[in-house]
C-alpha cells in the first residue's frame, strides 16, 4: 500500500484523519478511529504555558499509544519563546510532529494572540516556525484559517510564510475566526492554498458525509481531509459511511465498547461522566433523541447509560422496521 502522502518523512497511510478537538479526541476516541481506518492521530490542543508550567494535566493530555504513530502533538500559544521553549521539552516524550495552532476561535484562546489570533501577527508566525524548524528534529505543521475576519483573509500569505519557513504540512479551516462555525466554509480558499504550495494540504470545514469528503477532494485536491464536530458518535465516516448507512445493533455495540474503553482510561466513575457528551452524539438523527438526551447527560453508571441505549434504540430500530 502506498502512502496518501508524507509529512516530511513520514508516511501516511490514509486521508480521512479526526480533527484535534478538546474534550473529544482523546486516547479511547482516537483509538476507536484507528480501528475504522484513521491513518494519523493529533492530541487535543495543549496549552503551552501549561508545559512550560509542568502541569500534571497538560502532560496527561500529551499521552498516547505507540499504535497511534504517527502521532501529532498540536499546541497553542502566543509567545514565540515559550512555544519554542514547549515544543523542544515535548519533542523529548517522542511525537512524530509537532503541530501549531492557528485556527482555534475560542475567545478565551484567539483574544490572547494565540489559535487564529496569531493570524493577525504574520511577522510572530514567522518568527515561531524558523525558531521551531530550526531547533526540532521532528516535522513542524500548523492548522489555520483563512484569516482573523472578512476584510484580512490573508490565508494565502500565511501559508507561503509557512512553507518558506520550513512547515512540513498545513491544515486549512475554510472559515474566518469571526465566523466561528457559521456560515459556509470556503472550499475553493483551500484549493488556492493547495495551488500556491508544495507541502500536503489537509482540507478542513462542513465535511459531514460520505458525498462531502468526495466533494472537498474534487473541487481543492487536497492530500487529506480533516472531519471535527461530524466525527463524533460517529467513527464509521472514516471508512465512507454515512450515519444512516450505520444499523442499531453496530451503533450500540460501539456505545458499549466506547463506553468500555473510557472506564478503562479513566475509571469507571469519571470514564461514565466524561463518555456521556460522546454517548449524546451517537444517537443524533434518531427517533425521540431529545427525550433520550437528559437521561444520558445525567446517568452515573454504566448500567444506567446501557439501559437508555438499549432500551430507546430498539424501540427505534422497531419504529424504523414498522
Amino acid at each position: 500500500m502506498n502512502p496518501s502522502f508524507y509529512v516530511k518523512n513520514i508516511p501516511v497511510y490514509g486521508d480521512l484523519i479526526l480533527a484535534p478537538m478538546a474534550g473529544f479526541s482523546d486516547i479511547p476516541y482516537r483509538l476507536i478511529c484507528r480501528r475504522f481506518g484513521m491513518p494519523m492521530s493529533y492530541t487535543e490542543v495543549i496549552s503551552t504555558c501549561g508545559i512550560v508550567w509542568n502541569s500534571k494535566k497538560t502532560y496527561k493530555l500529551l499521552e498516547f499509544k505507540e499504535e497511534e504513530r504517527p502521532i501529532t502533538f498540536q499546541v497553542v500559544g502566543n509567545d514565540e519563546d515559550r512555544i519554542t521553549e514547549a515544543c523542544k521539552r515535548i519533542e523529548q516524550l517522542g511525537p512524530d510532529i509537532i503541530d501549531i495552532n492557528m485556527g482555534c476561535s475560542v475567545s478565551d484562546i484567539a483574544g490572547k494572540g494565540a489559535g487564529a489570533g496569531l493570524l493577525k501577527y504574520p511577522s510572530k508566525i514567522e518568527k515561531i516556525f524558523k525558531n521551531l524548524t530550526g531547533s526540532l528534529s521532528v516535522p513542524v505543521t500548523g492548522k489555520i484559517r483563512l484569516g482573523w475576519d472578512h476584510k484580512t483573509r490573508n490565508y494565502l500569505e500565511i501559508a507561503k510564510i509557512l512553507e518558506e519557513n520550513g512547515a512540513s504540512l498545513i491544515a486549512v479551516h475554510g472559515r474566518t475566526r469571526s465566523q466561528f462555525f457559521s456560515g459556509v466554509a470556503d472550499w475553493d480558499a483551500i484549493a488556492e492554498v493547495k495551488q500556491l504550495v508544495k507541502i500536503p494540504v489537509i482540507a478542513n470545514g462542513d465535511v459531514r458525509t460520505a458525498a462531502d469528503i468526495k466533494e472537498i477532494k474534487k473541487r481543492t485536491d487536497c492530500d487529506g481531509v480533516m472531519i471535527g464536530r461530524a466525527a463524533i458518535g460517529h467513527p464509521w465516516i472514516f471508512q465512507g459511511r454515512d450515519r444512516e448507512a450505520v444499523s442499531t445493533s453496530e451503533k450500540i455495540e460501539m456505545i458499549r465498547y466506547h463506553l468500555h474503553c473510557m472506564e478503562d482510561y479513566y475509571g469507571h466513575t469519571n470514564g461514565v461522566i466524561l463518555f456521556r457528551k460522546h454517548a449524546v452524539k451517537y444517537i443524533v438523527g434518531m427517533t425521540n433523541a431529545t427525550e433520550l438526551r437528559p437521561n444520558l447527560l445525567k446517568s452515573m453508571s454504566t448500567e444506567e447509560i446501557i439501559s437508555y441505549i438499549t432500551a430507546h434504540m430498539t424501540n427505534y430500530s422497531n419504529y424504523e422496521a414498522a
